[in-house]
């Protein structure tokens, strides 16, 4: 059985995750960290082309080149039965385990089984989706051998509290429209970034502000300085983006969720949103501003159309509701939306308690949140 983490092991694996999302480079490193701390043999990390049956995305630890050469053949298998199985899903956050959810009869007949995952000795795959579209499924996963048997409640609760982490890693490094961020040349790096980024100490002291978000701060945007501090205008939003602020303060895997996506602006303005990056526990942000403990990227909320659609497919919505989500994602109140549609005020309600049946929130604004934690932010589309 394997040792359980320490809190300091979990810190410094999740600084290495996000510093993934300054250098993606550096994935194969955090792979690694995620397959040793899930006692696993191979660990993943993918964007797949559903249409065409394609890896668009593959970093990989533990597979041996002849094994990734012949993994090609059985993508078409493998997405058929994720596609499948996500049709049902209860939630992205939860994680598809090929033990808990794969029929022993299924896997005596799977080739992908027999021919690949068997010859090697791997006898078990939990998967975690960060992204499912009609055409693209983004997540990773890791593999066990046999010698260190099936995945058991240690390895889904660790990769639960992983998930929160790879995602905003990967949310964050789709705003960015550069590769990498050099320690030797921060402030030019950040300043040629078209998002708003803002460099904050543990109280919310603005550190650096790149010309995007001094742009913002002066034109009076959803963001403001009071004295040195960054605030939101919206005081809930204040309050969201400084305790995710402080928890950055305080370890990197104290955040978890907080702060993955605070939405900035007023209903019925178009949306924008702030992710919070901790800066202190990876050896690349802490070498960029050692005073700096979370940086704030802001952006524009995903194209309406699109972020319904995905939403639509990942958690069942009917034409008609996807249709009602996708102008309140445009920032249309429900009444607005409902004489846009032309239907019934009634009607119109009817399918937001549906789609808040359907995704598990209560409120608008959540609903807000849970896009932004599952879809690429506007502007900058999935290959």
């Amino acid at each position: 059985m394997a040792k359980a983490l320490s809190h300091h092991e979990l810190s410094k694996l999740i600084g290495s995750i996000y510093d993934c999302a300054l250098d993606p480079e550096r994935w194969e490193h955090a792979l690694a960290g995620i397959r040793d701390a899930l006692n696993a043999q191979t660990a993943v990390l993918h964007l797949d082309d559903l249409t065409n049956d394609r890896l668009l995305i593959h970093r990989t630890v533990g597979i041996e080149p002849y094994w990734l050469e012949q993994q090609a053949k059985h993508i078409p298998e493998i997405h058929a039965r994720l596609i499948e199985d996500l049709s049902t899903w209860p939630s992205l956050d939860v994680p598809h385990v090929v033990s808990r959810h794969i029929p022993q009869t299924y896997l005596e007949t799977s080739r992908y089984f027999q021919e690949w995952l068997k010859p090697q000795g791997l006898i078990d795959v939990m998967s975690f989706f960060l992204i499912h579209t009609p055409t693209r499924l983004a997540g990773f996963a890791i593999a066990r051998h046999k010698r260190q048997g099936i995945i058991t409640g240690r390895e889904i609760k660790l990769g639960g509290l992983l998930l929160p982490h790879v995602r905003r890693s990967v949310m964050i490094s789709n705003m960015l429209d550069m590769g990498t961020i050099e320690r030797a040349r921060m402030a030019e790096a950040l300043d040629a970034l078209t998002c708003a980024v803002v460099l904050t100490n543990g109280r919310g002291a603005i550190l650096h502000a790149n010309h995007a978000a001094k742009h913002m701060l002066r034109s009076g945007g959803p963001i403001h300085d009071v004295h040195g501090i960054l605030q939101a205008k919206i005081p809930s939003a204040s309050k969201e983006l400084h305790s995710a602020i402080m928890l950055a303060a305080q370890d990197d895997a104290s955040i978890g969720k907080t702060g993955v996506a605070v939405l900035l602006t007023e209903p019925g303005l178009p949306p924008v949103f702030a992710r919070v990056l901790p800066m202190a526990g990876g050896d690349l942000r802490a070498g960029m501003d050692p005073a700096a403990v979370a940086a704030v990227f802001i952006g524009n909320a995903p194209d309406e159309h699109d972020a319904a659609d995905m939403l639509a497919t990942a958690f069942g919505l009917t034409l008609a509701e996807t249709r009602v989500l996708a102008s309140l994602l445009a920032g249309h109140t429900l009444a607005e939306t409902g004489a846009s549609l032309h239907i019934a005020s009634t009607t119109t309600k009817t399918h937001l308690d549906n789609i808040f049946q359907k995704t598990g929130v209560s409120r608008q604004a959540d609903l807000m949140r849970l896009v932004m934690q599952i879809v690429p932010p506007g502007g900058q589309p999935v290959p």
